[in-house]
């Protein structure tokens, strides 16, 4: 086995560079439309929407093609290459059908991400090294998202939000030059769908993606639990959002902007919790305390309209989907061990997931016009509370009875090779 220290740097790198490409234009392609090329927010809305379903549908096949294909590397660059286009041409478009047909090919790519890194990463390092590693990816993908959030504003404020596709468009081609700092002999393509290290068979018989996810039954209620988890968090942020714009039109914006770079910079040193203390701690007690976070943020906003308040509540958004984006690709491949099915079960999860939080804003809005602020944060508490108590109740403790735990307690590094340890320790 060749050292694995470059790749590791490369896969940190890739990490950092995905962080503002995997989930496209988000939030800057509504204001380009409206402020640059005045859509109405009717058609904003639905091309945003038909871009949110296409990410949607895609998840399932994008982790049935990462499970199947050997060329991971290539996955990524393709994908990285779609949204490259898609943010250069917009500019120069002006067709609701072209931009809705490019927007939702870019959110198709972007499903490809988050099962194509995860199995790398595992092909690379193996089960045993995965639990820090991920904390790791995670720490370097949040660090991204908060350095590009504030690229963006600085860009959009010296050049307009046009600025916004270029920066996207540039992180977009470093993430392919990281790519290609992997080598495609480090990556163990059985393991990286979840087979043993051992099965290196491409004929071996494993059982359909469906059946696996319908025969586990924790995978279902995790599955659900998810669901759940992203129709309470997804809303919360908007709403924030519209409460400080009320308050004070001249700061929303800035406010709002300051509110998702806090947050992502209190998600690192939560993703680096989960790598350090998942095999020592287990699964679900942080999976409890990302839960029990959601609530009772819920709760918190309906406290107080002041500006400094929501800000500083918006801050526990970073402890519980810090927490639940390390441990989600943790319990997936624990639950699905050995099936060599792990990566389209994690699409199917996201499916769930991504269902829940389309589902959130629209449930959030009606609530607000019908009941107000307060009652919409409530009941996505409330929702946030159910999640919780079916996590509590009915999620096992997924982690492996055997494995690293008491390696982890030692203080090592728990790769499965010489050459991954010594990888770990220089990084």
């Amino acid at each position: 086995m060749t050292d694995v220290a470059g790749p590791n740097r490369s896969l940190d790198l890739l990490n950092f560079f995905l962080a503002d490409v995997r989930d496209g234009l988000g939030p800057y392609l509504a204001i380009y439309l409206l402020t640059v090329q005045h859509w109405n927010e009717a058609d904003i809305g639905l091309v945003m929407t038909l871009a949110g379903l296409a990410g949607i549908a895609a998840q399932v096949p994008a982790g049935a093609l990462v499970d199947g294909t050997r060329y991971k590397r290539a996955v990524v660059v393709v994908a990285a290459l779609l949204v490259t286009v898609g943010s250069l041409t917009l500019p120069w478009l002006n067709s609701f059908t072209v931009v809705a047909v490019l927007q939702s090919a870019v959110g198709a790519a972007g499903a490809v991400f988050p099962p194509a890194i995860a199995a790398i990463t595992l092909g690379m390092l193996g089960p045993r090294a995965f639990v820090r590693r991920v904390g790791r990816n995670e720490s370097f993908n949040h660090a991204g998202n908060a350095v590009a959030a504030l690229l963006a504003g600085l860009a959009a404020y010296a050049f307009g939000p046009v600025a916004v596709f270029w920066l996207m468009t540039a992180m977009a081609l470093c993430s392919i030059a990281a790519t290609a700092g992997i080598p495609a002999n480090a990556i163990d393509h059985a393991v990286a769908r979840g087979l043993h290290a051992s099965d290196h068979d491409s004929n071996r018989e494993t059982p359909s993606g469906l059946r696996v996810i319908l025969s586990c039954r924790p995978l279902l209620i995790f599955g659900g639990c998810a669901a759940l988890f992203h129709f309470a968090n997804a809303a919360m942020l908007p709403l924030v959002g519209q409460k400080l714009a009320m308050k004070d039109p001249a700061l929303g914006t800035s406010l709002m902007s300051f509110c998702i770079v806090a947050a992502q910079l209190v998600m690192v040193p939560m993703a680096m919790l989960v790598g350090a203390r998942a095999d020592r701690w287990g699964r679900k007690p942080l999976l409890l305390a990302a839960f029990l976070v959601l609530p009772v943020r819920g709760l918190l906003y309906t406290l107080s309209d002041n500006s400094a308040w929501l800000v500083g509540v918006q801050l526990l958004d970073g402890v519980g989907a810090g927490l639940f984006g390390a441990l989600f690709p943790l319990v997936v491949a624990d639950l699905t061990e050995g099936t060599g099915r792990f990566n389209v079960s994690q699409g199917a999860i996201a499916t769930l997931q991504g269902i829940g939080a389309s589902l959130s804003t629209a449930a959030a809005g009606q609530m607000v016009v019908r009941e107000g602020y307060s009652a919409a944060f409530l009941m996505l508490a409330a929702a946030a509370g159910v999640a919780l108590l079916l996590a509590a109740l009915l999620l096992p403790e997924t982690r492996p009875e055997t494995g690293n735990v008491g390696a982890a307690e030692a203080g090592e590094d728990d790769m499965t090779s010489t050459d991954a340890a010594k990888a770990a320790s220089e990084a």
